[in-house]
Parts: structure tokens; sequence; C-alpha cells
């Protein structure tokens, strides 16, 4: 997201969030055995998860559409800051309202794995819709944006093809072509992708969110891949809907499996003008935004795993740089308890992308180019760190599907003397306002529950 006093010409764009390397947020399913995605598997397993899974075996007698899949899950939270004076956490999209239980998403997802259709081709495909108080934060302006405009809203988030084509390589090439999840960064939208309730600046704030388009992973090495997509912009389609007339894209590799299966790194760059046309006019198809991401995670055993992951955010037309760092670590105690840590953090030179929508629509308004209430602070340093565990319950039989309870404590302080946390001051505009006289650090804590079947 982009926070900067407006300009008669009308709002500011910016960025959002989320995602996982390469072919995105692939679910782990309810059934399946081992560690969740809840910040309990390594980033070679999500990896492996996240290619697209093909099977090229004879089908015999077998049909297509008997390997059809359907899953849902829902995600409710709470979260307590008992210091602010805005009713908000500050600088948090998904968990912006304090002090307040939130059910942040019903998920179902329908897909089919890729599988053998002859010849060595694969076909599959993945469609998901999210209903919730997340769907704020998922919209795809051009596919039901505003549909619902309260707290809790409807979001199409996946609507992919999926295929294998053994061209150019011995292992062939994995494409997918629609709408689907950004691929850069570690947390995913979905509650399952994700080691805590809360995100981090990076996955708040730099990385998209959602794209329309496509995406090849071209697998040249047994360790080593190639990734090239073109899309319509973050969170944008094409018509009325789209934010210009460029085209934008990712380009990079990733390397899985490296020091016996142990070392995982991929590296994704994200390239294109983002501004919109409705805001700024013209300009907004020359005006160039640069991300990059790197993620690198070690497995030191097999219950413990180490990530580290960079981001860094360049916008032509807002002047401003961002970049920040942040180290995760898991923790398996026993099978059905993880102890998840992560530090961060994070730079924002001139304000111009950190901070609160403060309407249900701002953040839709904000990328349809039209005018939107938000608060904003002065360029920041942030540092953030939380501590949670992931538990699973034992105990329960539930009639279907599983459940984890993730409770976490949360401290963000301002690294540079800055005071934007729990409160803000009016401006000359009603619908902006400005961080700069409350305290210099947020101290906070949630807990989250999914059920997933």
């Amino acid at each position: 997201m982009v926070f900067r006093p407006r300009l008669s010409i009308g709002a500011y764009f910016a960025l959002q969030l989320v995602s996982l390397p390469a072919f995105a947020q692939e679910r782990l399913t309810p059934e399946e055995s081992g560690r969740p995605l809840v910040g309990e598997e390594t980033e070679a397993e999500k990896a492996d998860a996240a290619k697209v899974d093909v099977n090229l075996q004879p089908p015999g007698s077998h049909s297509w559409f008997d390997d059809l899949e359907g899953h849902i899950v829902v995600e409710a939270g709470v979260n307590g800051n008992p210091w602010t004076h805005t009713g908000r956490n500050w600088a948090q999209s998904y968990v912006d309202r304090a002090n307040t239980a939130t059910l942040n998403q019903i998920t179902g997802t329908l897909s089919h794995p890729v599988s053998d259709i002859g010849a060595g081709y694969g076909l599959g495909f993945t469609f998901e819709v999210l209903y919730g108080s997340d769907a704020r934060f998922n919209p795809t302006i051009g596919m039901a944006d505003g549909a619902i405009t309260g707290m809790y809203q409807f979001a199409p988030t996946q609507a992919h093809v999926d295929a294998h084509l053994p061209w150019f390589t011995k292992d062939g090439v994995d494409l997918q072509i629609g709408q689907m999840y950004g691929m850069q960064g570690v947390e995913g939208t979905d509650a399952l992708e994700r080691p805590f309730y809360s995100y981090n600046y990076s996955s708040d704030f730099i990385v998209p969110f959602e794209v329309i388009g496509v995406t090849a992973t071209v697998h040249l090495a047994d360790h080593f891949d190639w990734i090239l997509g073109v899309n319509a912009g973050n969170s944008t389609s094409f018509g009325g809907a789209k934010n210009n007339s460029r085209p934008k894209g990712y380009f990079g590799f990733q390397s899985n499996g490296l020091l016996d299966g142990k070392l995982d790194i991929s590296a994704l760059a994200y390239v294109g003008p983002q501004q919109s046309v409705y805001a700024i006019g013209r300009d907004a198809n020359h005006e160039m935004e640069y991300i990059g991401d790197i993620i690198a995670s070690y497995k030191i055993n097999d219950a413990t795993t180490f990530t580290l992951n960079g981001t860094y955010f360049h916008d032509d037309y807002l002047q401003d740089d961002v970049y920040g760092v942040t180290a995760y670590f898991a923790h398996d105690f026993y099978p059905w308890l993880t102890l998840n840590v992560r530090g961060e953090i994070f730079r924002d030179n001139n304000g111009g992308v950190v901070g609160n929508n403060t309407s249900t629509m701002s953040y839709v308004n904000e990328l349809r180019g039209r005018p939107y209430p938000y608060d904003y602070a002065a360029g920041t340093t942030y540092g953030e760190l939380t501590v949670g565990v992931a538990y699973r319950p034992q105990f329960l039989h539930l009639p279907k599907g599983s459940l984890t309870i993730r409770p976490e404590l949360r401290l963000d302080k301002s690294l540079n003397g800055t005071r934007p946390f729990n409160r803000v001051s009016p401006t000359d505009d009603p619908t902006i306002n400005y961080a700069n006289n409350g305290t210099n650090n947020m101290f906070w804590f949630s807990c989250d529950a999914i059920w997933a079947f």
C-alpha cells in the first residue's frame, strides 16, 4: 500500500503483499502427513509442494475427473492492543482492527493436479474464492471488486489452468495461465501458508498480492529452475480495470535441495509500471517500479529450520526506496507443537508506503486510482519481533479436518526516533491523518484458529 498526502491529480498507488516461491501458494491438505505449512514445513518442502504436481503414469481405467479435490479453510482470530487511541494496529492490513475478534477468511478451493493427457503433456487447474475481512486486501480490480463493501467482503483469489509441457529440457516446462497469487515473499495469503497470524512489513507492503497472466517454470536441471512471467499488474486485470497499458512480469530462479536437501534458494524480480492512469494520467505508463526478493532456507535438522528473506522496492513516481530483511526460526518440539520466531528490520525512506487504509474500501479505491482515506507517517526504520506457537490439539476428535491454534506476542518499534504507533493527528484533508505524535513502539498480542478440511 502507498500512503502519501494526496495531490489534486488523485490518490497514489503502491504495493502489497505476499506469496510464496514458484507457483505460489499451493495448499497442503489436512489429510497429508508431516508438518503442515503453518510455519513448520521447510522451504524445500514448500517449494516442492508449490511446483505443479505432475503425474504422467498411464491412467488405465482411472478417470481424469476422479482426481478432483475440494478443500475449505476457515480462519478467525482476535488481537489485543490496549494502548491504541485509534482502534487500529499501526501498519497492519489483515489484522488492522485492534481489540477485535474477526472472521478473517473462509476459503474454498476446487482443484485438479496436473495429470497425464498423453504424449508427455499434463493438465490441471485451480479455482479458489475467499470470503471474510481478508478479502478487503485481496481484490482483483475487474473481478467482483466492490460487490460487497463492508468489513466482510468476497474475492476470487485463484482461477488458473496448469499445464506441463515436455519442451526445451529433460524435465520440461510448467505453466500457469490465469489469476494466481503473487510469487514473492515467504508469507502467503492463505492462513496455512504462513507461520503467524500477523504479517511482516515486507509481505504487507511490498510484494504483489494477485496477478493475472502467464507464469512459466523451466526445469533447467535437477536442482535449478528458471522462472519467467508476464501479467497485467498487481491486483488488476484488463480493459477499464487495468492500471495502465504496459505489461509487468517476473524473472528469476530457484534452486531446491542443495547441500543434501538442506538448502533452498530463490531470487525473483518483479518489474513494470504500477501507477494508475486514473490517478496520474499517461505518466503511469512510464513510471517504473522494481521489486527484488531473495529467500534462503536451511534445514538445520529434521525439527529445525532457519529462513532469511530480503526484499527491496523502488518506485520512480513515488521516489521512494523501501527495503527489509526478515529472519524466521521454526522448531518442532512435538509433532503437535511448533515454536516460531520472526525478527525483521524494515525501512520506508520517505513514508510513502507504510501506513493504514482506514475504510473498508480504501485499498480497492487505491488500486482503482480513486481518492481513499488513509493514515501515513514520516520515513521510519521499523523493527519487529514476533514469537508464537502453532498448536494442533490431539485430543479433539473433529468430524472432519484439523484444527490449528496460533497465539503470538509481537513488539514493533521505531528505530530512528519517529513516533507513529497508537495515535494519529488530523491534517488539512479530513480523510488523511498523520501518525507523528504517538509512541515509538507497539506491543500487542494475537491468536487465531484455523480449521482446515
